[in-house]
């Protein structure tokens, strides 16, 4: 899971999936394309609506997207079309490139919309993130599933 600064989206998705998934065998993780906050816990207003929900994020940790995850993750989810083009940048193969994906195109193929930053769009913006993300992440986890 890619955003930005991985304070907001990044976090969410990765906190939504992994409670999700907690029956499967996966490794969910998140990163941002900056290095703006390494180290800071989410946006409170992320940490905030996934409490809501029964989701903790307050253990993370936010981390700039580095080449050896191409290695360590089959797919990388980028938020928006900024990241996504960001994290295509950095591969190096066709191979890399390939498990770079829009999120929401889980929900409607080649689509290529964006989650948007709900940084700046006041506590509304994070509680529609995160109806966005739960959708998508609850797609992701059946895919997963039929694996």
């Amino acid at each position: 899971m890619v955003c930005l600064g991985n304070i907001c989206r990044s976090p969410l998705a990765e906190g939504i999936l992994k409670s999700k998934t907690e029956h499967l065998d996966v490794i969910v993780d998140s990163a941002g394309t900056a290095a703006y906050h390494i180290g800071s816990q989410p946006d409170i207003r992320s940490i905030e609506i996934a409490n809501k929900y029964g989701i903790d994020l307050r253990n993370q940790r936010a981390r700039q997207f580095s080449r050896a995850d191409f290695d360590e993750f089959d797919i990388i989810y980028a938020m928006d079309t900024n990241n996504f083009a960001h994290l295509t940048s950095l591969a190096e193969n066709q191979n890399e490139r390939n498990k770079i994906r829009m999120i929401l195109n889980e929900i409607k193929s080649e689509s290529f919309d964006s989650v948007p930053d709900p940084y700046y769009g006041g506590d509304n913006g994070f509680q529609n993130v995160y109806e966005m993300l739960n959708k998508v992440c609850e797609i992701i986890t059946q895919n997963l599933e039929k694996r």
